[in-house]
């Protein structure tokens, strides 16, 4: 019993400590909601980039990338774009304060967000008292859209199109019934889980066996027992690529005959090779397949020319999502109310397939699954 009060006890004082925050962000912002008009000549056009960590490159090429495209086609009307990164690393709540600077000191256009979604509904309270554009191209917290901000855009499949994708793969077109699910305690992860779980319970389908994998206990082994002993048929992934990479690696070493399925996290990072692929040999995951399309495949050896390695998905989205910035503004114009409907109207073809957004500012269309076979991405059907 005391451990139940002192739970909710926690859940209620971290409340808390968010209302106090986003309050303390509305203090910030409204004074300052002067200084976003629209500048008729600026020197430069500044996009923000919103990252976890300084050293979370992937996000950083990727937009970059696009930016020095667009500058050697001539930029906007013969103004350079400029890239301004700021990292969110530091104390939970740091997102909220990086863009404040971005807007108000470093006065972007708009702003670009490669972090999580817990950070992205800091970044979405700032930017709806400031009329500034966020694109989140990573974060797939389906709850972002449910505030129905109109400044907010995703161009990533969320987690309940992501968990219908994979619903409809696994019972349906497979006539597996017996999953089993295995996620830890990251904020993502849980919501990723929670809209598999909601989207098979709205569809029917059999409750899977849920497993949680926590690196920090040392249980490793101990849970792939248990999966073992479990009665499944199939796993679903809702792992970061370096715990994902292990699982499956130790899946094949005891010759389990699972079937593997994973969420698009697991790709987040940079791809690898061939060879390295082959771990997820027979694994169908989440993902936009931009390598198996023409201007992937251009992406990918620009991208590999400039930085030495292969671009994983994050560096894909941010590629297209800064190209997706980029086109609203050279439809609009430096206004931001008509740069916010010109991404609401957007159609843009990128990397990782075709963008537009749906009323809510999520990517419109279904998530799209691959199968790996021996190191080359196969698109399902």
């Amino acid at each position: 019993m005391l451990k139940d009060q002192w739970n909710q006890f926690m859940k209620l004082l971290k409340l808390a400590f968010h209302v106090s925050l986003i309050f303390a962000v509305w203090i910030l912002v409204v004074p300052g909601i002067e200084a976003r008009q629209n500048n008729e000549d600026p020197d430069t056009i500044k996009i923000g980039l919103l990252v976890p960590y300084n050293k979370s490159l992937a996000a950083e090429h990727g937009a970059e990338m696009a930016i020095l495209k667009a500058n050697e086609a001539g930029g906007y009307e013969g103004h350079p774009f400029q890239l301004v990164i700021h990292s969110m690393e530091g104390s939970w709540g740091t997102g909220s304060k990086q863009a404040v600077d971005l807007i108000f000191k470093d006065h972007v256009w708009a702003i670009m967000g490669s972090h999580d979604g817990r950070n992205a509904h800091l970044v979405e309270q700032v930017t709806v008292k400031t009329n500034v554009v966020f694109l989140s191209s990573w974060a797939s917290d389906p709850t972002l859209s449910k505030a129905f901000v109109p400044w907010y855009f995703n161009c990533v499949p969320n987690d309940l199109q992501q968990a219908k994708a994979l619903t409809e793969e696994i019972y349906n077109k497979r006539k597996i019934s017996k999953v089993g699910t295995l996620s830890d305690n990251d904020y993502d992860s849980r919501l990723a889980l929670n809209s598999f779980i909601k989207v098979t319970k709205t569809t029917g389908k059999a409750d899977p066996v849920q497993f949680f994998y926590d690196d920090s206990t040392g249980n490793f082994h101990i849970l792939i027992d248990q999966i073992d002993k479990a009665d499944i048929s199939c796993i679903v992934l809702f792992e970061k690529p370096a715990a994902s990479m292990k699982i499956i690696n130790e899946l094949r070493k005891r010759k389990m005959n699972l079937k593997v399925f994973a969420s698009l996290s697991v790709l987040g990072e940079e791809k690898g090779s061939v060879p390295e692929m082959k771990i997820y040999d027979s694994v169908v995951l989440v993902s936009s397949g931009y390598w198996l399309r023409p201007q992937g495949i251009d992406f990918r050896d620009e991208y590999y020319k400039k930085y030495g390695n292969i671009p994983g998905e994050i560096a894909a989205y941010a590629y297209d999502g800064m190209n997706v910035i980029l086109e609203a503004i050279r439809n609009a114009g430096l206004d931001r109310d008509k740069m916010q409907k010109s991404m609401a109207k957007i159609h843009y073809n990128g990397v990782t397939g075709s963008i537009q957004f749906d009323d809510k500012g999520n990517r419109a269309g279904d998530a799209m699954l691959i199968e790996v076979k021996n190191g080359i991405s196969i698109v399902r059907d």
